[in-house]
């Protein structure tokens, strides 16, 4: 699941989780997110161990409330972060995608009980797929300032890729599906001419044995396909509604019962 990871990036990362063990947290499941994930990486690509956990019942039980997130500073190549599960959830009945991603990456530094495929589970049940895709949309547009700038950090062109990428697959799905967070995997299941998906291919090959990509000018083909992905899909999410009140509160329950299910299994059940 970790291969091609160096072995003292994979030590501390786990290092780190243990650490976190010592308070009573409960780590549910850790993964490698960023560009190992993305399906980009450089040779000097950070290690972005993402972690989502719950805290023991007594800390649910004061009226001031722990901090949702566990951060670790940067350390070198290291960069270590975790979400509870109640933060989760509640950035997914919201649409934000990065909890999904999370779930779908491919390198898994530890789960416990299968607790992926039953949040997987709950998340194609209570994840809108119209507030997913603005969500990327936003990403999109948080990086548009690579399209033309003939100064950009080319790494950052794969930033933008990705969403737009993202958009493409939803809209061709009908905005009834999630997308991979692979971006090859979501290259090989969209529809782009063929001289476009080969000069994100050799940019990927490049980056892969590339330290440091510099600086320049993006491609002509990938600056009109993200300025085009941009200026289509903003039209189209202008048209899109929020959910259902009645729909919106069902799934705010069942998420609710999924949080409440996890507390009590990890913290009160005796095999727990």
């Amino acid at each position: 699941m970790l291969e091609g990871f160096s072995p003292e990036a994979v030590s501390e990362v786990r290092k780190r989780l243990d650490h976190v063990r010592t308070s009573g947290v409960r780590i549910l499941f850790a993964v490698e997110s960023g560009s190992r994930a993305w399906g980009f990486p450089s040779p000097d690509s950070d290690y972005d161990c993402r972690f989502v956990y719950v805290r023991p019942v007594e800390h649910h039980l004061k009226l001031n409330a722990d901090r949702d997130v566990i951060e670790f500073p940067i350390e070198g190549e290291i960069d270590t972060g975790g979400w509870d599960l109640r933060k989760a959830l509640l950035l997914a009945l919201k649409g934000n995608a990065t909890i999904v991603e999370w779930v779908k990456s491919p390198h898994v530094y530890e789960e416990r009980n299968g607790f992926r495929e039953r949040f997987s589970d709950l998340l194609d049940r209570i994840v809108d797929p119209h507030l997913v895709a603005r969500h990327y949309l936003g990403l999109l547009k948080r990086y548009d300032f690579v399209f033309t700038d003939d100064g950009v950090k080319l790494k950052k062109l794969f930033y933008a890729l990705r969403p737009a990428f993202s958009l493409k697959f939803m809209e061709e799905h009908g905005f009834g599906e999630l997308p991979p967070m692979n971006l090859q995997l979501l290259m090989q299941n969209v529809r782009i001419p063929g001289e476009l998906s080969d000069l994100i291919a050799v940019m990927i090959a490049e980056k892969s044995i590339t330290r440091e990509m510099g600086t320049g000018k993006a491609p002509a083909a990938v600056s009109r396909f993200l300025i085009e992905a941009r200026d289509h899909y903003g039209k189209i999410l202008e048209a899109f509604s929020l959910p259902e009140r009645a729909l919106a509160a069902e799934r705010h329950a069942a998420a609710e019962r999924f949080y409440i299910d996890e507390i009590k299994a990890h913290y009160l059940q005796p095999s727990a």
